[in-house]
């Protein structure tokens, strides 16, 4: 069978699969029970300096987005840091660690940005024996009023210099976690490698309301009569989080940076796609937090089948494998031609295909007397439109037209000879795909 064992900076885990830094990794009760499950690590949750205490809410912490069969696509929170006192913390994770000496314990942390409470902070964390630190600048709400978290995230030079601090007063691996609330998540990700992060993880959570009480008229989740904006997870940001992983993956600065995959993977094939852009292993929380801690044993069957299938023996053989093929759009190939093709056996005529391309695309469908739906060669574009709205897997697909088949553009055929865009006649002016 494929080995799973992952080997992230050093840090060694059975698996990929680490528990991100959420309520799930609150204290050790939820630890424990997550390492006997099967998760191969974990991020314990925010730890912030002595002092005074941090006030969660008492109300409702969380918001929802639902699908038609109200799964669960996505996940609003305003949930603060740990609430709990920092001594508690470091002993629970002194004593989960001395237990669980094969489980990656990672803890995350966010102080003031000033030298000494990072100073402080990581010198009480190296006591408790963790694998390493990672640096909160993510939450987007509640603490970066207070000057941390997201708030840090979104300058560079803020990142740089407090990954400094921390470089330079431990000898634990540092990841830094980034905030995907930025233009450009290049330039965070260069400013964490130029501080000397081991790596980043990324994405944490999105700001966001996620609902109005049109009879309150506040938003949810409602705290006395107000709401706030939180922070997005769940299935829903997966895009988001894989094109961020992949923007910094193929960025020739920080091709070379470890990433901790993180945003919405639910399945070992969400895992799979993260690490095929780059990702070293992934982190879980709203999953987690829907099904309980057994689906990582749905995730550690299912990728290792899945890699004995393929002739992956280690996570390592496929890590990065599909960073080459991720392209800015001028160059694709404009030569690439497909058709929509529909298979009327397994077609329930339901006609969704041909109102979405009637009403809003190209036309490329017609209806028959007797509701059987088929495809115009001449007028279909190959949007993808209609394999996307039909209810029926694999009933539409795209078919790829050679050169000497049906040109999409004139309806004749496409001379073999043109082998590229810029020799063919339906290129005004001899244009590259760049428009130069």
């Amino acid at each position: 069978m494929a080995d799973l064992t992952s080997n992230f900076l050093g840090i060694k885990s059975p698996n990929p699969f680490w528990l991100a830094s959420a309520p799930p990794t609150d204290k050790e009760y939820n630890v424990r029970r997550a390492f006997e499950a099967g998760w191969g690590g974990v991020v314990w949750k925010t730890l912030g300096e002595e002092g005074p205490p941090v006030v969660n809410v008492n109300g409702p912490r969380y918001g929802a987005i639902y699908g038609a069969d109200r799964r669960l696509l996505g996940l609003n929170n305003i949930e603060l840091i740990t609430d709990r006192p920092l001594q508690q913390n470091l002993e629970e994770i002194t004593r989960v660690k001395k237990d669980y000496p094969d489980r990656a314990i990672i803890v995350s942390l966010m102080v003031p940005c000033e030298e000494q409470p990072w100073k402080d902070i990581l010198k009480a964390v190296e006591t408790t024996g963790a694998d390493g630190v990672e640096l909160n600048f993510g939450c987007p709400h509640g603490m970066a009023e207070r000057g941390m978290g997201g708030a840090v995230g979104q300058v560079p030079e803020y990142i740089e210099m407090v990954t400094r601090w921390c470089k330079e007063n431990t000898k634990m691996p540092v990841i830094v976690k980034l905030t995907p609330n930025i233009t450009d998540i290049r330039k965070p990700a260069e400013a964490a490698l130029r501080g000397g992060a081991d790596a980043v993880s990324l994405i944490n959570t999105i700001n966001s309301i996620t609902t109005v009480d049109l009879d309150t008229m506040a938003p949810e989740p409602t705290i006395d009569g107000k709401g706030t904006h939180g922070g997005y997870c769940g299935p829903a940001v997966k895009p988001i989080a894989l094109n961020m992983v992949a923007e910094i993956a193929r960025n020739p600065e920080t091709a070379n940076l470890p990433i901790s995959g993180i945003g919405g993977v639910t399945t070992w094939r969400d895992a799979a796609e993260f690490m095929a852009l780059g990702c070293g292993n992934v982190q879980v929380c709203t999953a987690v937090m829907t099904y309980g801690f057994k689906i990582v044993e749905e995730m550690i069957s299912g990728l290792s089948q899945w890699m004995d299938e393929k002739g992956y023996t280690s996570v390592d053989d496929f890590v990065g494998m599909a960073v080459p093929n991720v392209t800015d759009w001028q160059y694709l190939n404009l030569n690439y031609i497909t058709k929509a093709v529909i298979d009327q056996d397994a077609c329930i005529q339901c006609g969704r295909c041909y109102a979405a391309c009637e009403d809003t695309s190209h036309q490329a469908i017609e209806m028959s007397e007797d509701r059987k739906f088929s495809v115009k060669d001449d007028e279909c574009v190959a949007c993808n439109l209609c394999v996307n709205v039909c209810p029926v897997e694999g009933c539409i697909t795209m078919k790829q037209v050679m050169p000497g088949e049906l040109d999409e553009r004139t309806g004749q055929k496409v001379p073999a000879e043109y082998g590229n865009w810029i020799d063919h006649p339906n290129n005004p002016g001899n244009t590259c795909a760049s428009g130069k």
